[in-house]
Formats: structure tokens, C-alpha cells, sequence
């Protein structure tokens, strides 16, 4: 069972859409924070995290420079409402491997999750 974490200050959102993924058979936490997220990170195990790039305080390029400073590789699916190609190209240096706008279509949601998980599987 793949482990996925969402990453977004809508709290609605974050309810949404981990019920839909642990319905569906995945392992899905949600936090609403980039603090929480990176605690959770350092504390869990992931194969991909679903990461708002706009959220108060810190946003998901916080995260994503996190990530890259404490050398841990886990798959990255970008998910704004505010698409520009700039956010697009900056997030996928960072190690984002995928960029998706808000508001998303839930069914073009999961497939994308499972390529991107796909894609680490045929890695591993």
C-alpha cells in the first residue's frame, strides 16, 4: 500500500481528498501546513506527497527546499491554483515531478498519482 501525504491549508480539501485515496486503497494522511508536513516527513516513511504551493506562512517551495536540504527523495505532485509556467519549472527543480492547477478534476487526480507511483515502482 503506497503512502501518501497531502499538503494543503484547506482543511476541506485535505478531508476530500485522503478520504477519496484511502478509499481507493491508499495510505493517505493529510496536513495542513508546511511545518507539519516536514515534521511528518522526517517522522514517516512516503512514496508521494500532494503539495500546495500557496499556503500562509510557508508555502510548498519551503517544503520542496526541505526536502532537497535533508536529502530525502519521495515523488512530488504539485497542486495550485495559482498554474504559472514559472511555479511549473521552479517546482519541478526542485524535484517536483509533477505540476497539476487547481481546481483539478479528481479522476485526472488519481491517474496522475498512480503514473508518478508507477513510474517509482518500475524504479525500484
Amino acid at each position: 500500500m503506497h503512502s501518501i501525504l497531502i499538503v494543503d491549508d484547506d482543511i476541506n480539501l485535505c478531508t476530500v481528498l485522503s478520504e477519496e485515496l484511502n478509499e481507493i486503497g491508499f495510505n493517505a494522511t493529510a496536513v495542513n501546513s508546511a511545518d507539519k508536513a516536514i515534521s511528518f516527513i522526517e517522522n514517516n516513511q512516503l512514496d508521494l506527497i500532494l503539495l500546495d504551493l500557496k499556503m500562509p506562512e510557508k508555502d510548498g517551495f519551503y517544503v520542496l527546499n526541505s526536502l532537497k536540504e535533508m536529502g530525502i527523495k519521495v515523488k512530488v505532485i504539485v497542486l495550485t491554483a495559482y498554474a504559472d509556467v514559472q511555479s511549473a519549472i521552479d517546482s519541478a527543480k526542485l524535484g517536483a515531478n509533477n505540476f497539476i492547477s487547481k481546481p483539478y478534476d479528481l479522476d485526472d487526480l488519481i491517474i496522475t498519482v498512480r503514473k508518478v507511483l508507477q513510474t517509482e515502482d518500475n524504479e525500484n
